[in-house]
């Protein structure tokens, strides 16, 4: 698909249009079903995907972003990640000047920086920097702010030292980063980003599960007059929470969660759905984990 740019990448934003995005589909990340039984239970699945069932709703999914108008990257096979890599949002970030490649909170994850490095490499796209041990980052820990403001989880997956270094590579690009403390919840097997609390609809609309968030982060979004919509309890587990916007009002979810997406829609935001039982939620990875964006324009 071919689309008309002034610019190669750049995403110091949540929620401007979609312009160049990077995925990885079931075929190479999941390969077969026999590839499938031998990782899940290792990577703490929720359960066992269905290979030809995940192929087919993971269609759909792509439908939408090629239904929008945005070009599409796909990330090739290899043989050295694990079923996880279907979310190329979490090992690395975007920013105006470049690439920034993560340190992978969760063990198994460690070789997807490298495999998102080789390829943004061949398109020209370059790399700006790399955290490094003892730091940990994942780009669900993210959250743009605005284009000079990031938010940064700190839990499992993500620590303060990782932060620091990503505060130095974007020393040009960005004015301040907000550690954000996590809770526990159930524990470091389990994935908690701050983006499974948080999702940016508009510049000033996010989508928050309130009760895992702290205090002063909740006051900080409210102070910056951003309107919060609450996630009801029951559907969080459904991932109700993990919304991507791919333009300004206009979103992506999971099919299911009608409370929220009666309560987005409310606000003037367009909703598309897609079925998330084997791509998304077994393996606790949603529209936004599924894309790694490179180019938004306000």
């Amino acid at each position: 698909m071919e689309v008309a740019l002034n610019k190669e990448f750049g995403c110091q934003d949540m929620t401007g249009s979609i312009k160049r995005v990077l995925i990885k589909d079931p075929q190479s990340a999941y390969k077969n079903q026999e590839n499938i039984d031998s990782q899940y239970e290792d990577l703490n699945y929720f359960g066992k995907p269905k290979y030809k069932q995940a192929l087919k709703d993971y269609s759909l999914f792509r439908s939408i972003l090629e239904n929008n108008q945005i070009e599409i990257h796909t990330l090739p096979d290899d043989n050295t990640t694990t079923l996880d890599s279907i979310y190329t949002h979490d090992p690395c970030l975007v920013s105006n000047s470049g690439v920034v490649l993560c340190s992978m909170g969760k063990e198994l994850r460690k070789k997807e920086p490298e495999m998102i490095s080789n390829y943004f490499e061949s398109i020209g796209i370059p790399i700006i920097g790399k955290i490094s041990s003892p730091g940990k980052l994942e780009g669900g820990d993210i959250v743009w702010i605005d284009d000079r403001t990031i938010a940064v989880g700190v839990g499992y997956r993500s620590n303060l030292d990782g932060i620091s270094q990503l505060k130095q590579i974007l020393s040009n690009d960005i004015d301040e980063i907000i550690p954000v403390h996590l809770p526990h919840w159930t524990g470091p097997a389990d994935c908690l980003h701050l983006m499974s609390n948080v999702s940016p609809i508009d510049e000033d609309l996010f989508l928050v599960y309130s009760k895992l968030l702290p205090v002063s982060f909740r006051e900080f979004l409210l102070k910056r007059k951003i309107k919060l919509i609450e996630v009801p309890d029951e559907e969080y587990e459904s991932m109700g929470c993990n919304v991507l916007a791919i333009a300004p009002n206009r979103a992506i979810m999971i099919e299911g969660n009608n409370v929220t997406k009666k309560l987005l829609e409310d606000e003037g935001v367009e909703i598309f759905t897609y079925p998330g039982t084997e791509i998304s939620y077994k393996g606790a990875g949603g529209p936004t984990c599924l894309t790694r964006p490179f180019l938004r324009i306000k």
